[in-house]
């Protein structure tokens, strides 16, 4: 156990934070700053899912992939002959761990020292009781806890596939050598990333899923994306179940069927990312009355309180939006709320997503689909990237704008965007959300040439005219 020297002898805590990833470091760091005392008790690996196994590797690679494609797409501007860089696969696997390595060491671990309201506590595993939380033989006790165990892959249950090693995202983003080919089963945001990144750094890549990619974005957004990725070389498969996994010599066979029929689909490896479940399996939850759901994820309320008086629950570990930034708000939010310093409530209407994919997608507030169930009437108004003078200026043209709006009062309800610079553009549409512009506002913003933010405006034109009928910076 590591202590920071300032423990209460009989064990007692303003506050317990169970899991030392973001949740947890934003809870412990907000509670110190307020002058109480917290003991921030380790799930795993310091620094949690981020910045060990999911946002740092992840994107370094992806940054990787894009570079490489960078050299081989140049050829689509007139007088620039392409090229293909020689890529390393072991070497960049390597580099990015030691990026994981620093970040964990300046982020987290040399973090802790300047909070000395903080005890942070390697061992575990940890269990909650009536008493508290026993660690380390040893009870530690507190009005308060908070809950911040993240979460971790699934493995899909398919006939066989236990017969098989199946690499998980970590496994895959840490594999020594680079695999001939690849199967990626599951088309969420993880699996559209790796896929696209393993493509770009030379691996054959089959990705397949049960309804579409992207099920949770706007239909629009899926195809254009799915046009995207299978213009690279990338063989997309969707509407399909799955039937069978198994060994064929050194390969992985994978049995999926549509319309009835099944095709056998081979690669070198199979990758599963098939979504996550919550650490909750060894806490003893349910002997305290603390509910989940289906995928052990603890049920939380706005001010992310859990069933349970005194317990709270934020990041990835909760039933509650699965992104870092969300994770450091919630525990934010119960942090407050269990301390009595603020009272806050979980607000999300304005919470933007990324998908890291090229085209990146990203999106904000309500989708067509969702603003039809929330009993509101919704108009929309879709525009390619062809209308955008970024993008013809780029000569990439792949993508698309959609918003969606409130027919009666004009109010903007939402928006997903397509575009190689969507991640960056999103932020302006989640700010229009929060000040509750309308469309017609946001059509007679100002906005600079050339960006692709520009498009947004564009797009908010398209409600009321043709903007393929205006001149450049018209309206």
């Amino acid at each position: 156990m590591k202590d920071s020297g300032n423990t209460p002898g009989n064990g007692n805590f303003d506050l317990i934070v169970l899991g030392a990833g973001s949740a947890g470091f934003s809870a412990s760091i907000t509670a110190a700053d307020a002058g109480k005392r917290v003991a921030l008790v380790g799930h795993g690996t310091i620094g949690g899912t981020c910045v060990n196994v999911g946002c740092v590797p992840s994107k370094a690679m992806i940054r990787a992939a894009e570079a490489v494609h960078g050299g081989t797409a140049a050829g689509r501007f007139p007088g620039v002959d392409p090229c293909t860089p020689t890529v390393n696969w072991t070497d960049l696997v390597n580099g990015t761990a030691d990026l994981v390595t620093e970040m964990r060491q300046k982020k987290y671990a040399d973090l802790l020292p300047q909070y000395e309201g903080v005890d942070y506590i390697e061992e575990g595993p940890a269990q909650l009781t009536d008493a508290g939380v026993e660690v380390g033989g040893r009870t530690l006790t507190a009005n308060r806890i908070i809950i911040a165990t993240g979460s971790r892959p699934h493995m899909p249950d398919i006939p066989g596939i236990k017969t098989v090693e199946v690499l998980d995202s970590t496994g895959l983003l840490t594999l020594a050598e680079r695999p001939d080919s690849v199967i990626v089963l599951g088309g969420g945001y993880i699996g559209a990333e790796l896929a696209q990144m393993a493509s770009r750094l030379g691996v054959k890549v089959t990705l397949v899923t049960r309804s579409r990619l992207l099920p949770g974005a706007e239909p629009e957004v899926a195809e254009a994306l799915t046009d995207a990725m299978r213009a690279e070389g990338i063989r997309v498969e969707t509407g399909l179940s799955y039937r069978e996994v198994a060994a064929q010599g050194d390969s992985v066979a994978l049995t999926i069927e549509r319309d009835g029929k099944p095709v056998t689909l081979t690669a070198t490896r199979l990758v599963a990312t098939t979504g996550r479940v919550a650490n909750t399996d060894a806490l003893g939850l349910e002997a305290l009355g603390i509910e989940t759901d289906c995928r052990g994820a603890i049920t939380v309320g706005a001010d992310m309180a859990t069933t349970r008086p005194g317990v709270y629950a934020a990041g990835d570990v909760t039933d509650r939006d699965q992104f870092v930034y969300m994770a450091a708000y919630g525990a934010k939010i119960a942090v407050n709320n269990a301390l009595g310093l603020k009272s806050m409530l979980y607000d999300n209407a304005a919470m933007p997503w990324v998908v890291f994919t090229d085209p990146q997608v990203a999106g904000v507030g309500l989708s067509e689909a969702q603003a039809v169930k929330a009993g509101l009437e919704p108009k929309t108004s879709v525009i390619g990237l062809d209308n955008v003078p970024r993008a013809l200026a780029a000569r990439d043209t792949r993508g698309l704008i959609k918003l969606v709006a409130d027919a009666k009062t004009d109010r903007l309800l939402g928006g997903q965007i397509v575009a190689p610079e969507g991640a960056d553009t999103i932020q302006t549409l989640a700010m229009a959300l929060k000040m509750g512009m309308t469309a017609q506002a946001l059509g007679e913003t100002i906005f600079p040439y050339l960006t692709t933010v520009e498009g947004l405006k564009l797009a908010a034109q398209t409600f009321d005219k043709d903007v393929a009928k205006l001149s450049c910076c018209a309206g």
